[in-house]
């Protein structure tokens, strides 16, 4: 079954921020040209290629530009060499972002994001905005939740 989404826009809340009506709606497997490949529906697709604790962000951080290994490293505190190299190996297989080796000494590599990484970066964005939005309230049932 392929889960299709749409967004409806609703009028203002009273906090002035616009409102959206979410519906889902399936359709059968066996119409779908990508049933075959194992997914059930687009989130399916989409959690794959971002699955990993630092995926999201290094596509995140990758919105601005190009980054070399080094950049990446620093904005993305607390992951490991062996971690990041693998989830940069595994985004580039996902073909959502580019390795480029300047064969230069000292060596050269800069990491970008592709048209279609660039898509699912933008996705993200909003995904920011809510835990910034929400960090505070978050961090207070974190605690209570983990007590």
């Amino acid at each position: 079954m392929h889960l299709l989404v749409s967004i409806e826009k609703m009028p203002q809340t009273s906090e002035n921020q616009p409102s959206e009506k979410i519906t889902t709606s399936g359709d059968d497997c066996a119409t779908s040209p990508n049933c075959g490949l194992g997914f059930s529906h687009g989130l399916a697709v989409t959690l794959r290629i971002v699955a990993g604790k630092w995926k999201p962000l290094i596509l995140y951080f990758l919105l601005d530009g190009a980054k070399r290994y080094g950049e990446l490293k620093r904005t993305i505190p607390g992951v490991s060499d062996k971690v990041l190299i693998q989830q940069l190996k595994e985004l580039e297989a996902d073909r959502v972002l580019a390795r480029t080796d300047y064969k230069e000494v000292p060596p050269r590599v800069d990491y970008a994001l592709t048209p279609l990484g660039h898509s699912l970066a933008v996705a993200i964005v909003p995904m920011c905005t809510w835990g910034t939005q929400h960090m505070a309230e978050m961090e207070t049932i974190f605690a209570d939740r983990d007590a």
